[in-house]
Protein backbone atom coordinates (compact mmCIF):
# COMPACT_ATOMS: atom_id res chain seq x y z
CA UNK A 1 0.00 0.00 0.00
CA UNK A 2 1.06 3.60 -0.64
CA UNK A 3 0.05 6.03 2.13
CA UNK A 4 -1.29 9.49 1.39
CA UNK A 5 0.41 12.49 3.03
CA UNK A 6 -1.79 15.55 3.57
CA UNK A 7 0.55 17.54 5.84
CA UNK A 8 1.89 20.01 3.25
CA UNK A 9 0.45 23.22 1.78
CA UNK A 10 1.57 25.32 -1.16
CA UNK A 11 0.88 28.79 -2.47
CA UNK A 12 1.38 30.97 -5.51
CA UNK A 13 1.96 34.69 -5.04
CA UNK A 14 0.66 37.10 -7.69
CA UNK A 15 1.68 40.76 -7.97
CA UNK A 16 1.59 43.49 -10.57
CA UNK A 17 5.22 44.04 -11.54
CA UNK A 18 5.95 46.90 -13.94
CA UNK A 19 2.25 47.00 -14.87
CA UNK A 20 1.94 43.26 -15.63
CA UNK A 21 0.60 40.46 -13.43
CA UNK A 22 3.31 37.96 -12.55
CA UNK A 23 3.75 34.95 -10.29
CA UNK A 24 6.60 34.37 -7.88
CA UNK A 25 9.02 31.52 -8.40
CA UNK A 26 12.03 30.79 -6.21
CA UNK A 27 15.09 28.63 -6.81
CA UNK A 28 15.50 26.04 -4.05
CA UNK A 29 18.87 25.33 -2.48
CA UNK A 30 17.94 21.64 -2.12
CA UNK A 31 17.59 20.31 -5.65
CA UNK A 32 18.34 23.61 -7.40
CA UNK A 33 14.93 23.78 -9.09
CA UNK A 34 12.38 26.60 -9.40
CA UNK A 35 9.18 26.36 -7.36
CA UNK A 36 6.44 28.23 -5.55
CA UNK A 37 6.03 28.50 -1.77
CA UNK A 38 5.39 25.21 0.06
CA UNK A 39 5.89 23.68 3.46
CA UNK A 40 4.69 21.39 6.19
CA UNK A 41 1.76 22.00 8.48
CA UNK A 42 3.10 22.11 12.04
CA UNK A 43 1.38 20.65 15.11
CA UNK A 44 -1.68 22.68 16.04
CA UNK A 45 -1.79 24.57 12.72
CA UNK A 46 -4.51 24.65 10.12
CA UNK A 47 -3.58 24.68 6.44
CA UNK A 48 -4.39 28.40 6.40
CA UNK A 49 -2.08 29.14 9.35
CA UNK A 50 0.67 27.07 7.70
CA UNK A 51 0.59 28.83 4.33
CA UNK A 52 0.57 32.28 5.96
CA UNK A 53 3.58 31.25 8.08
CA UNK A 54 5.41 29.70 5.10
CA UNK A 55 5.01 32.89 3.04
CA UNK A 56 6.40 34.91 5.94
CA UNK A 57 9.33 32.54 6.51
CA UNK A 58 10.30 31.98 2.87
CA UNK A 59 9.63 35.43 1.35
CA UNK A 60 8.83 37.92 4.14
CA UNK A 61 5.47 38.51 2.38
CA UNK A 62 2.76 39.47 4.87
CA UNK A 63 -0.34 37.68 3.61
CA UNK A 64 -3.41 39.91 3.58
CA UNK A 65 -5.40 38.59 0.59
CA UNK A 66 -5.54 34.79 0.65
CA UNK A 67 -7.56 32.57 -1.66
CA UNK A 68 -8.25 28.86 -1.94
CA UNK A 69 -7.03 28.04 -5.45
CA UNK A 70 -9.56 25.20 -5.65
CA UNK A 71 -6.73 22.89 -6.74
CA UNK A 72 -4.92 19.95 -5.17
CA UNK A 73 -1.31 19.42 -6.13
CA UNK A 74 -0.65 15.68 -6.20
CA UNK A 75 2.35 13.51 -6.93
CA UNK A 76 4.14 10.34 -5.85
CA UNK A 77 7.27 10.84 -3.72
CA UNK A 78 9.35 7.71 -4.31
CA UNK A 79 11.93 8.38 -1.57
CA UNK A 80 9.16 8.27 1.08
CA UNK A 81 6.77 5.96 -0.80
CA UNK A 82 3.88 8.39 -0.30
CA UNK A 83 1.36 10.15 -2.44
CA UNK A 84 1.49 13.86 -1.61
CA UNK A 85 -1.88 15.61 -1.69
CA UNK A 86 -1.34 19.35 -1.26
CA UNK A 87 -3.95 22.12 -1.18
CA UNK A 88 -2.88 25.15 -3.20
CA UNK A 89 -3.50 28.74 -2.08
CA UNK A 90 -3.12 32.02 -3.95
CA UNK A 91 -1.79 35.18 -2.33
CA UNK A 92 -2.81 38.39 -4.08
CA UNK A 93 0.02 40.81 -3.29
CA UNK A 94 0.12 44.57 -3.71
CA UNK A 95 1.89 45.94 -6.81
CA UNK A 96 5.69 45.70 -6.85
CA UNK A 97 5.69 43.24 -3.92
CA UNK A 98 9.11 43.06 -2.25
CA UNK A 99 10.62 39.62 -1.57
CA UNK A 100 13.30 38.72 0.97
CA UNK A 101 14.31 35.07 0.68
CA UNK A 102 15.30 32.81 3.55
CA UNK A 103 18.09 30.24 3.44
CA UNK A 104 15.92 27.69 1.57
CA UNK A 105 16.25 29.62 -1.71
CA UNK A 106 19.04 31.21 -3.74
CA UNK A 107 17.07 33.37 -6.15
CA UNK A 108 13.58 34.51 -7.09
CA UNK A 109 11.84 35.81 -10.17
CA UNK A 110 8.45 37.36 -10.88
CA UNK A 111 7.28 35.43 -13.97
CA UNK A 112 4.66 35.47 -16.66
CA UNK A 113 2.89 32.14 -17.08
CA UNK A 114 5.14 31.22 -20.01
CA UNK A 115 8.29 32.06 -18.02
CA UNK A 116 7.06 29.99 -15.06
CA UNK A 117 6.35 27.02 -17.30
CA UNK A 118 9.84 27.31 -18.79
CA UNK A 119 11.57 27.49 -15.39
CA UNK A 120 9.61 24.89 -13.39
CA UNK A 121 10.69 21.31 -14.11
CA UNK A 122 7.69 19.28 -12.91
CA UNK A 123 4.45 18.66 -14.83
CA UNK A 124 2.41 19.07 -11.66
CA UNK A 125 3.87 22.57 -11.16
CA UNK A 126 2.77 23.37 -14.71
CA UNK A 127 -0.77 22.23 -13.87
CA UNK A 128 -0.80 24.42 -10.74
CA UNK A 129 0.49 27.49 -12.59
CA UNK A 130 -1.94 27.08 -15.52
CA UNK A 131 -4.87 26.65 -13.13
CA UNK A 132 -3.90 29.68 -11.03
CA UNK A 133 -3.37 31.82 -14.13
CA UNK A 134 -6.72 30.76 -15.57
CA UNK A 135 -8.76 31.45 -12.43
CA UNK A 136 -6.83 34.35 -10.86
CA UNK A 137 -5.37 36.30 -13.79
CA UNK A 138 -7.39 35.58 -16.94
CA UNK A 139 -10.73 35.73 -15.08
CA UNK A 140 -12.09 38.04 -12.42
CA UNK A 141 -11.28 36.38 -9.08
CA UNK A 142 -14.34 34.68 -7.59
CA UNK A 143 -14.98 36.12 -4.13
CA UNK A 144 -16.16 32.68 -2.96
CA UNK A 145 -12.49 31.56 -3.08
CA UNK A 146 -11.44 34.16 -0.47
CA UNK A 147 -10.10 32.67 2.76
CA UNK A 148 -10.50 34.44 6.08
CA UNK A 149 -7.17 34.73 7.90
CA UNK A 150 -7.00 34.55 11.68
Amino acid sequence: MIPVNTSIVSGVALSEINGETKMLLMKRVKGGFWCHVAGSIEDGETGINAIVREFQEETQIEVANLYNAQFLEQFYEPSANVIELIPVFVVMCPPEQAVILNEEHTDYKWCTLDEALELAPFPNQHAVFKHVWSYFVDKKVNTLYRVKIG
